[in-house]
C-alpha cells in the first residue's frame, strides 16, 4: 500500500522516459482538447441565432448609437461580422477601454506568431538534432543541447532579437495610447461630464468638512475655480429605510404582477364559457404581529411603503451626519487633474488620498467614512492576511497537484487500471491536473476582491485595477512556480540546501522538463477556455431558467435581457500569465509559443464577436488604465525569461570565451530592459496618468476637434489634411509593428494604383456623418438608462442636479416610489391603480406603460424598448403632475 506521503513526494521529479512526456500521450491530449473545444463551438454556432439574449443583446438592450448590426444566421457567419468592424467604430460602440483590452490580446497574438515562426526555423531543429538522449516531449527542448555546442549560440542571438523587437512594440504601443488617451481625456463627449472635471478628497479633516466655503477657497486656487463642493453626508436611519421601502417595493410588484395575472386568467375563462367575471381572492401577507395574522397585501405593502416614504422625507431635512470626504467639482478637467497632483495639506494624512474623473456609481460610499489611521491599519492586515493566503493556496494547490497526476495515481490499488491505457494516460495527464489547477484559481479573485475592499479603498475601478496586480502576482506563483514547476522546484530547492554551488547546474536540467505541464496548462486554456468564453453555458442557463423562476415582474424581465459585465479584473492577469509562459519558454521549448499563438489567436477573435455583441462594459470606465498594467505585466515576463537565459548560459559554461560571451550577450538583454523599463516609466506613465497640460490648451483653443486622433504627433507628421484620419488610423493600427517608414512605402504604392489609404469605408462614412446629425451627441431621456449618472455635459445641469447625482445613495434616494407593473387594462385594473395610489398618501406612482399580460400564454410582458426611468417622478409635485396627465380610467 502506498502512502500519501510517498505519493506526493513522487512528484518530486520525473525522468525524461515519463509518460506524461510521450509524444503518444500528447497527441491523446491535443486530440481530446481539440475535439472538446470543437463540439463547444460548434454548439455556439447553433445555438447563436436562437439565444438572442445570451449570444447578441447588444443589438437592442443598449442605446442605439451603440448597438450592433444583427448577424445571419449562418453558422460562421459571426467571425467577419466581428472582424470587419473598424478600430475607430469600436471605441465608439464600447469604449477605449475594450478597445485597448483587444489591442493587447491582438499584440500578443501578433508577437507570437513571429516567435513561433522564428523560433520553429531556427531554435528548434537545434534542439531536435541535440545529443544528450532526450526521449519524447524533452527532445524539443533546450535541454537536449549539449553544454559545449556551439549551436548554443542559435538561442541567444534569437532570444536578444526577440526580446529587442518586443520591447520596441511594447515602447510603440504605449507611444499610441498615449496620444488615444489624452484624445479621450479632452474629447467633448467626456469632457464634458461632470465627473470629468471632479475629484475624490479622502481624509477631509473634520473641522473642513464643516466648512465647505474653507473648501472652495483651497481648491479655487485651480485655474477655471470651483463650481461646487460637496462634502459627503450620510444617515444610518435614513440609509436603513431606503433600503426597507426599495425591498418593500419589489415585494409590491411581485404582488400586483402576481395579482394581476390571475385576475386575467379569471377573466379570460369568464369570456370563454359565457359566464360573469368573478375578481379573484386577494393576496395575503403573514403579519409579525399579532403572530401568525394575516392581512391583505396590497394595503400591507402600499402602507408601510408610505411610512417609509413619509420618514425618508423627514430624514433628508433632518441634520446628516458629514463624513471625512468631500467631491469637488471644478469648472475645467484641468483643474481636476491638478490638483490630483498636488500636495493639498502640510498635515500628516490630512487630504491625503485625491481620485479624479468620479462618477457617482463607481464610489464605495461606506469605505468613504473610514479615517486615514483606519485605512492604514486594515491595509497592514490586508496585506498580512494575503500572504497567509498565498501560503495557504501554495500547500493546497501543491498537495491537489501531486494527488491528481497520473503517474502517482497509478500506484494506488483503486487506480492500477490506468496502468498500460495509453489514451487514458494521455486524458489524466493532459487535463486533469490543468483543470483541478484552473478550478482552484476560480476561486481566487472574490477573496483578493473582498479584501481590497475591506481596506477602504474608495472605489470599485481602483480595487479592479488593483487586483490586476495583486491576481497577477499570486497566479504567477500558485500557477507558474508552485504548481507548474513543481517537479522541477521542489528538486532545486532540496539539493540547494545542500549544495548551493550546484544550483545552476539543477536549474539547467529541471528546467527544461517543465515544458510539458506549462503546454498542458496552456493548451486547457487555449481550446477549453476559448470554447467556454464564447459558449458562456453558465449566462445560457441563468438567463432562461432563472427568468422562469425569478423573474416574475417587468423590471425583473427587463433586467434579464440586459448584456452581462465583463470581468476585467480577472481576465487581464490570465492571459499575462499564458503570455508569461509562453515567451519564457519559446526558448525552450518553442512548440510552447505555437500553443500560446493558438491561444491568444482565438481569443482575439472570440472577444471582438464578446464586445461588440454580449459584454456591455459601460460600469468600467477608466480611459484604459488597465493597459500601462498589462505592459508591466508583460516586462514581468521579459525579465523572467532573462533570468532564464542567463542561468541557462551560465550553467553550460565551458571556459570557452564563446560560453562567456553567450552570458554577455544574455546578461546585456537584461541591462536593456531595465533600462527601456526605467524610459517608460519616465516618459509614458505621467503622461498616461493625468491630462498634459499642453494637451489641455491645445483642446480648449480647438473644442470640437473629434476625429482619430494622430498617434505619431510629436513623433512624425501625418500626412495632409485630406486624408490625415485615415492615415493615423492606418498608423494606430500597424506602427508599433513594422517602422513607420514601411508603412509609409506601403500607402505610396496605394496611392500610385489610385486607391485612397482607408479602413472599411471610413472616408464614405465620415462624409455621411457630416451631413447628418450624430445620433449620440442627440440629447435623450433614454440617457437615463446608463448607469453612470453623469452621461450630461455638465454645462447643461443645474446646480441642484449635480448635488443630488454625486451625493450619497441613501441621500439621492427619493421621497416617491415609482411602481411598474403590467396593469395596463383599463377594463380590469384601473380600480387597482386607483387604490394603490390612494394607500401611497400621494408618495406611490404606479407605471402601467411598456408592460402587459399576454392574453394567450397568460405571462407577463416588457417592452425592452422601453424606458422606465422617463416615466419615474422624483417629487410629490411631478407625482401629482404625472398622474392629472394620465389616461383617464373609465
Amino acid at each position: 500500500m502506498v502512502s500519501l506521503q510517498d505519493l506526493l513526494s513522487s512528484s518530486g521529479g520525473e525522468s525524461s522516459t515519463d509518460t506524461s512526456n510521450s509524444v503518444k500521450t500528447f497527441v491523446s491530449s491535443v486530440c481530446i482538447n481539440i475535439g472538446v473545444a470543437l463540439g463547444l463551438f460548434l454548439a455556439f454556432c447553433i445555438l447563436r441565432p436562437r439565444f438572442r439574449r445570451v449570444y447578441a443583446p447588444r443589438t437592442y438592450a443598449v442605446e442605439k448609437a451603440r448597438r450592433s448590426a444583427p448577424v445571419g444566421a449562418g453558422l460562421f457567419s459571426w467571425i467577419p461580422a466581428a472582424l470587419r468592424v473598424a478600430d475607430h467604430e469600436i471605441i465608439k460602440r464600447v469604449g477605449l477601454d475594450t478597445y485597448m483590452f483587444l489591442r493587447t490580446i491582438r499584440m500578443m497574438f501578433l508577437m507570437f506568431l513571429v516567435l513561433s515562426v522564428l523560433t520553429a526555423s531556427t531554435v528548434l531543429p537545434v534542439n531536435i538534432r541535440g545529443t544528450q538522449g532526450q526521449k519524447g516531449l524533452n527532445a524539443l527542448s533546450m535541454g537536449n543541447v549539449d553544454a559545449g555546442s556551439p549551436w548554443l549560440w542559435v538561442h541567444v542571438v534569437v532570444f536578444a532579437v526577440s526580446v529587442g523587437w518586443t520591447l520596441h512594440v511594447i515602447i510603440g504601443e504605449l507611444r499610441i495610447y498615449t496620444q488615444l488617451r489624452m484624445w479621450w481625456l479632452t474629447h467633448p463627449e467626456n469632457a464634458s461630464k461632470a465627473g470629468a472635471s471632479t475629484i475624490l478628497v479622502s481624509h477631509v479633516p473634520e473641522w473642513l468638512a464643516k466648512r465647505e466655503h474653507r473648501l472652495r477657497e483651497l481648491f479655487d486656487e485651480f485655474p477655471g475655480g470651483v463650481r461646487q463642493v460637496f462634502v459627503n453626508r450620510t444617515s444610518t436611519e435614513l440609509a436603513a429605510t431606503v433600503k426597507r421601502r426599495d425591498a418593500l417595493a419589489r415585494s409590491l410588484e411581485k404582488t400586483l404582477t402576481a395579482y394581476a395575472v390571475q385576475c386575467t386568467r379569471a377573466s379570460e375563462d369568464a369570456m370563454k364559457h359565457g359566464k360573469a367575471y368573478v375578481l379573484p381572492p386577494r393576496p395575503t401577507v403573514r403579519m409579525r404581529a399579532p403572530a401568525g395574522a394575516k392581512a391583505d397585501a396590497i394595503e400591507h405593502y402600499a402602507a408601510e411603503i408610505a411610512m417609509c416614504n413619509h420618514g425618508i422625507a423627514m430624514a433628508k431635512r433632518s441634520q446628516l451626519e458629514r463624513e471625512p470626504s468631500a467631491l469637488v467639482l471644478f469648472n475645467r478637467p484641468m483643474a481636476a487633474h491638478m490638483a490630483a497632483q498636488t500636495v493639498l495639506d502640510h498635515r500628516p494624512f490630512s487630504l491625503s488620498h485625491v481620485s479624479v474623473d468620479v462618477h457617482p456609481d463607481d464610489i464605495l460610499w461606506s469605505n468613504l467614512r473610514l479615517g486615514a489611521w483606519n485605512k492604514r491599519l486594515r491595509g497592514y492586515a490586508s496585506f498580512i492576511v494575503t500572504v497567509g493566503l498565498t501560503v495557504v493556496w501554495t500547500l493546497i494547490t501543491a498537495f491537489l497537484s501531486g494527488l491528481v497526476q497520473v503517474k502517482n495515481l497509478a500506484r494506488l490499488k483503486a487506480f492500477a487500471w490506468l496502468q498500460g491505457n495509453a489514451w487514458v494516460y494521455g486524458v489524466f495527464s493532459g487535463i486533469v491536473p490543468s483543470a483541478v489547477l484552473a478550478l482552484l484559481m476560480m476561486l481566487l479573485p472574490a477573496v483578493l476582491r473582498l479584501l481590497l475592499r475591506l481596506e477602504g479603498t474608495p472605489r470599485r475601478s481602483l480595487i479592479d485595477l488593483r487586483l490586476l496586480h495583486r491576481l497577477y502576482f499570486f497566479q504567477v506563483w500558485n500557477v507558474y512556480v508552485v504548481t507548474i514547476f513543481s517537479s522541477s522546484v521542489l528538486v532545486v530547492a532540496a539539493n540547494a540546501i545542500d549544495q548551493p554551488g550546484k544550483i545552476i547546474d539543477l536549474v539547467q536540467t529541471q528546467v527544461p522538463q517543465s515544458a510539458t505541464n506549462i503546454l498542458t496548462y496552456v493548451m486547457l486554456l487555449a481550446f477549453i477556455g476559448a470554447a467556454k468564453e464564447i459558449v458562456q453555458g453558465v449566462r445560457l442557463a441563468v438567463s432562461y431558467l432563472v427568468p422562469l423562476v425569478r423573474a416574475k415582474t417587468p423590471r425583473m424581465l427587463h433586467k434579464a435581457e440586459q448584456p452581462g459585465a465583463f470581468d476585467w479584473a480577472e481576465q487581464i492577469p490570465t492571459h499575462s500569465l499564458v503570455f508569461l509562459m509562453g515567451f519564457s519558454y519559446s526558448f525552450i521549448a518553442p512548440i510552447v509559443a505555437w500553443f500560446v499563438m493558438v491561444y491568444f489567436g482565438l481569443f482575439y477573435v472570440i472577444y471582438r464577436y464578446q464586445f461588440l455583441y454580449v459584454y456591455n462594459d459601460r460600469q468600467w470606465v477608466s480611459g484604459g488604465l488597465a493597459f500601462p498594467r498589462a505592459v508591466k505585466q508583460m516586462l514581468v515576463a521579459v525579465y523572467i525569461s532573462e533570468i532564464y537565459m542567463v542561468l541557462m548560459m551560465a550553467a553550460r559554461l565551458t571556459g570557452a570565451a564563446s560560453s562567456i560571451m553567450r552570458v554577455v550577450v544574455a546578461a546585456l538583454a537584461l541591462a536593456l530592459t531595465v533600462v527601456v523599463h526605467l524610459y517608460i516609466n519616465d516618459v509614458y506613465m505621467p503622461a498616461i496618468s493625468h491630462l498634459p497640460v499642453r494637451k489641455a490648451v491645445d483642446a480648449a483653443r480647438n473644442p470640437h476637434v473629434t476625429e482619430f486622433p494622430n498617434v505619431l504627433s510629436g513623433y512624425r507628421r501625418a500626412g495632409c489634411a485630406a486624408d490625415a484620419a485615415a492615415r493615423n488610423r492606418v498608423y494606430a493600427m500597424y506602427s508599433s509593428l513594422v517602422p513607420v517608414c514601411v508603412i509609409d512605402m506601403v500607402l505610396l504604392l496605394l496611392r500610385a494604383k489610385h486607391t485612397t489609404p482607408s479602413t472599411n469605408g471610413w472616408d464614405n462614412q465620415q462624409q455621411q456623418q457630416q451631413q447628418q446629425p450624430d445620433e449620440a451627441s442627440v440629447e435623450t431621456k433614454a440617457h437615463k438608462r446608463c448607469s453612470m449618472g453623469d452621461r450630461r455635459p455638465q454645462a447643461s445641469m443645474a446646480d441642484n442636479e449635480l448635488a443630488r447625482m454625486f451625493a450619497n445613495p441613501a441621500v439621492r434616494a427619493k421621497p416617491v416610489c415609482n411602481l411598474w407593473v403590467p396593469l395596463a387594462n383599463i377594463r380590469l385594473f384601473a380600480p387597482l391603480v386607483w387604490e394603490v395610489e390612494r394607500l401611497g398618501q400621494g408618495t406611490i406612482l404606479v407605471i402601467t406603460q411598456g408592460a402587459w399580460i399576454d392574453e394567450k400564454s397568460l405571462t407577463v410582458k416588457a417592452d425592452l424598448d422601453f424606458v422606465v426611468e422617463d416615466f419615474e417622478v422624483s417629487d410629490k409635485a411631478e407625482l401629482a403632475h404625472a398622474q392629472q396627465n394620465r389616461v383617464r380610467y373609465a
